[in-house]
C-alpha cells in the first residue's frame, strides 16, 4: 500500500470516527496540547516577541517532531501507517463538536431562549455574548461555522496531505497556539506574535481550498465567487476573509459588521451586502455546507496526494523494507 493510500485511507476512517464519536469528554489530545503550551509559557513569558517566538518554536515544532517520531516507528507497516492517520486525523479535526455547538446554539434561538443560546456562545467562539441579541447570536454562529470548517477540519486535512502526520499535528498546533495567545491582549500582543504570523501561513492553503469547497458545494456558486472576490480582501483576517465571504455568498446572507470581543468593540467591513440578514434556520444550513466541504475536501486532498506522486514520478510504494534486486551475471 502506497503512502498516499496510506494517507487516504487513514483520513478517511479518521474523519468518519469524528462525524461517529466526536471529541471525547475527557482527555482529548488537544486539550493536554493547550495544557503542555501553557504550562511553557509560563516558564518562558516576557513581554517580547523572540520569547513567543520560541514559545512557538516549542509547542508547533515538538507536536511536530512528535508525529515524525510516531510516524517513523510504524512505516513499515501500512496498516499501522494507516491506523496512526486515522487516530491523529481524528485527534485533530473538530466538525462535529462545531455542527453540534452551532445546532445547540440554534435549538436555544429557536425556542426563544437567548440567554440559553448567549450561555452556550462562549463553547463555540470568543465573542460577548451579552452584546448580542438573537440576531447577532446567529449572526456570529454563521461566522465561526465558517472559519471553523478552515481551522479545525480542510486545514488539518491540507496539511496531512502534504505532510503526513506531522502536518495534521503541526498545523492543530499553531492552529491551537493561535487561540491562545494570538490576540492582541495587553500580554500577547508581542509575545503572541509569532504563533499569529504562522498560523496566517499555515492556515492559507486550507482557507483557500474551503472557499473553492463551498463555493461549488453551496447553493449559489456565482454568489459565493462575487462576495469573495469583492469582499474578502476587506477582512481583517488574511484567511477568515476568502472563507466567511464564500460562505456569505453561498448561502446568500449578509455577514460581519459590529462585533465585541474582551470588551473591544470591532467594525468590521459587510460581506456579500447584497444578501439578507442572517436568520435562525441559517444555522442549519451552515452546518450542512461544512459537512459537505468537509468530505470535499478528504477527496481533493487525497486526488491531490496521488496525482501529486504520478506528476513527481514516484515509484510505487510498498510500505515494507526494499529489497536489493540480485546482480545478474558477468557475460563475456
Amino acid at each position: 500500500m502506497g503512502a498516499d493510500r496510506v494517507f487516504a485511507y487513514g483520513a478517511a476512517a479518521g474523519l468518519l470516527g469524528d462525524l461517529l464519536l466526536g471529541d471525547p469528554r475527557r482527555g482529548h489530545p488537544v486539550a493536554a496540547f493547550g495544557r503542555a503550551a501553557g504550562a511553557v509559557e509560563r516558564v518562558l513569558w516576557r513581554d517580547h516577541r523572540g520569547w513567543g517566538a520560541l514559545h512557538t518554536a516549542v509547542c508547533a515544532g515538538g507536536a511536530a517532531a512528535l508525529g515524525a517520531v510516531a510516524a517513523r516507528a510504524v512505516r513499515t507497516s501500512p496498516a499501522a501507517s494507516a491506523a496512526l492517520t486515522g487516530v491523529a486525523t481524528w485527534a485533530v479535526v473538530g466538525g462535529t463538536s462545531l455542527a453540534r455547538e452551532a445546532r445547540a446554539v440554534g435549538r436555544a434561538l429557536e425556542s426563544g431562549d437567548v440567554e440559553a443560546a448567549r450561555a452556550r456562545l462562549p463553547h463555540l467562539c470568543g465573542r460577548d455574548p451579552q452584546a448580542l441579541d438573537a440576531d447577532g447570536i446567529a449572526r456570529a454562529v454563521v461566522e465561526s461555522v465558517a472559519e471553523n470548517t478552515s481551522d479545525a477540519v480542510v486545514g488539518a486535512l491540507t496539511w496531512g496531505a502534504l505532510a503526513g502526520v506531522p502536518g495534521l499535528l503541526g498545523f492543530r498546533a499553531v492552529n491551537t497556539l493561535d487561540a491562545m495567545v494570538g490576540h492582541k491582549s495587553p500580554r500577547h500582543r508581542r509575545y503572541g506574535w509569532a504563533s499569529a504570523r504562522l498560523d496566517d501561513v499555515a492556515g492559507w492553503p486550507g482557507a483557500r481550498l474551503t472557499a473553492v469547497l463551498a463555493t461549488a458545494a453551496g447553493g449559489d456558486p456565482r454568489g459565493a465567487v462575487r462576495a469573495w472576490r469583492a469582499d474578502a480582501g476587506k477582512h481583517p483576517s488574511p484567511n477568515a476573509g476568502p472563507v466567511e465571504a464564500s460562505f456569505a455568498g453561498a448561502l446568500g446572507v449578509r455577514l460581519g459588521g459590529t462585533l465585541s470581543y474582551g470588551g473591544r468593540v470591532e467594525h468590521r467591513p459587510v460581506l456579500n451586502g447584497d444578501g439578507r440578514a442572517v436568520q435562525v434556520a441559517d444555522i442549519d444550513r451552515a452546518v450542512r455546507l461544512s459537512r459537505r466541504v468537509s468530505w470535499l475536501a478528504l477527496g481533493t486532498c487525497a486526488a491531490a496526494r496521488l496525482l501529486g506522486r504520478r506528476l513527481l514520478g514516484a515509484p510505487p510504494e510498498s510500505g515494507g523494507p526494499t529489497r536489493t534486486p540480485p546482480r545478474k551475471g558477468r557475460t563475456s
